[in-house]
């Protein structure tokens, strides 16, 4: 075992049983024991020392034990309606990855923005983004990669060799699937897991119900100017490839495209199901006024679309469906844990009065809301560099929440774009799944994704606060 995660495994209970003993009380009797169990947390979520997921399992064992909420009040959070709409989002995402239509969707997308150099890194980003909203955008990111790969081995090997404007064109397209990938997520409930930890959240302590296509709304423009900004500062400030001549790269998608084939039935199928469900989705407010009475949530329009994929038979005389249970073993479900840890996390912190002191403490103080604001918006966003976001997400969200509380400020204000500052880490390799595997690829090295993705941090900070400041309380 590495030795950062020898120590961290250590000093997680050590921590715990430290806090525990303390005389006195720090806030309260049950504040102190759930301070001293997200001490433990915190600290194993940071250094890794075991699975996030499983030190999402901690309050399972310890609220119930320490007396600060019973077992099924606890149980209760890891089979949250949130969770099972994420179950059935993942569900989807595993039908088009089994029936290859995501790589079809992505290589559509990229044959169709043109064969120029700055039109091919365009095509990759929105063929990433448009993956990432839908499926993880590590799936997307190794989706797209081999694809990048041989478009850049075009330029490897032509009469020129590997020039440095060659070399701005691959540094481009790595970063760009990258980033895509980072912020097509925040466009969906389903596209990032802090998306779904925050909305679980609102719906399990304040009766707040963020709908998917309300959550769209704010989401997905924000993800296109994020997309759009990284595009430009890439090719057209750091890495500019203009004059760039490669016809072939038309020929590699082609070929790719060729080599799927046409849309079987089974693809078809799956188009036509996650075509029905995002309709639900969109659509579920009016349908549901339309139709008094019917209380169509989108927990129970993704469960709809999961079930039909497990149930639809492909071919009835076989008995064959487009999904077995067998293929649920590729399903994330350590991250439906991570978000169960989170929800228990804060019901613990709010049943025990952590975040009223929180509120209260605020409340006191002259600080200002848009410093406020814009303190943990940067704090949010660098963190997530070095931590996993949906952990951050879980265990600041609630601090966050009194924070907003204490300013006398809907809650929404601050929590949307803190969230969305989860999804914004473009800086280091080993911030998010898509950053690592293009750092794998050996294009890129650590300094030239630090120098553009220090940029794009702060060009995100500075959109996320226009965003708090004018759009959440336009929308919300």
């Amino acid at each position: 075992m590495e030795r950062p995660k020898m120590i961290g495994l250590l000093a997680g209970p050590l921590l715990f049983l430290i806090l525990m003993v303390l005389p006195g009380d720090l806030v309260s009797a049950d504040g102190d024991r759930v301070l001293a169990v997200a001490a433990w947390m915190v600290l194993w979520w940071i250094t890794e020392a075991v699975s996030i997921s499983v030190t999402a399992l901690l309050p399972l064992l310890l609220f119930p034990l320490l007396g600060v909420m019973d077992l099924p009040d606890v149980g209760a959070n890891y089979g949250s309606p949130i969770i099972f709409l994420f179950f059935g989002g993942f569900v989807l995402a595993l039908a088009l990855e089994k029936v290859n239509l995501h790589k079809r969707i992505a290589l559509t997308i990229i044959n169709r923005t043109g064969t120029g150099p700055q039109r091919v890194i365009l095509g990759f980003m929105i063929a990433t983004a448009s993956l990432s909203m839908w499926i993880s955008n590590t799936a997307s990111t190794v989706v797209m990669l081999p694809i990048a790969l041989s478009v850049i081995g075009l330029l490897v090997d032509d009469a020129d060799g590997f020039t440095k404007k060659d070399r701005n064109f691959a540094l481009s397209v790595m970063l760009g699937i990258a980033f895509s990938a980072n912020a097509g997520g925040i466009a969906t409930v389903i596209g990032t897991p802090p998306n779904s930890v925050l909305i679980g959240l609102l719906e399990n302590e304040y009766q707040i119900e963020i709908s998917f296509l309300r959550w769209m709304t704010i989401g997905l423009p924000i993800s296109v100017i994020l997309i759009g900004v990284s595009y430009l500062v890439l090719v057209k400030w750091m890495f500019p490839c203009k004059g760039l001549q490669f016809a072939a790269s038309r020929d590699v998608i082609k070929n790719e495209l060729k080599k799927l084939g046409p849309p079987d039935g089974k693809e078809k199928r799956v188009m036509l199901i996650f075509g029905i469900t995002i309709f639900l989705w969109i659509f579920r407010t009016l349908i549901n006024h339309l139709i008094p009475g019917l209380g169509l949530t989108d927990t129970a329009i993704s469960m709809f679309g999961a079930l039909l994929l497990f149930t639809w038979p492909y071919r009835w005389g076989r008995g064959e469906f487009i999904l077995e249970w067998t293929d649920t073993t590729r399903l994330a479900w350590g991250i439906l844990m991570l978000f169960g840890g989170g929800l228990a996390l804060a019901r613990g912190m709010s049943a025990s009065g952590l975040v009223d002191l929180v509120s209260a403490a605020i409340a006191s103080s002259e600080i200002s809301v848009l410093l406020t604001a814009v303190l943990l918006i940067a704090l949010m966003l660098f963190m997530t560099e070095l931590m996993s976001n949906v952990a951050l997400v879980a265990v600041l969200a609630p601090v966050v929440a009194g924070i907003a509380m204490g300013l006398e400020i809907p809650i929404l204000y601050l929590l949307i774009p803190v969230t969305i500052a989860s999804s914004c880490a473009f800086m280091l390799p080993m911030a998010t799944p898509p950053n690592a595997i293009v750092f794998a690829s050996g294009y890129i090295r650590v300094h030239q994704m630090a120098r553009v993705g220090f940029v794009l941090n702060l060009i995100s900070i500075l959109l996320l606060v226009l965003v708090f400041q004018f759009v959440v309380p336009l929308l919300f």
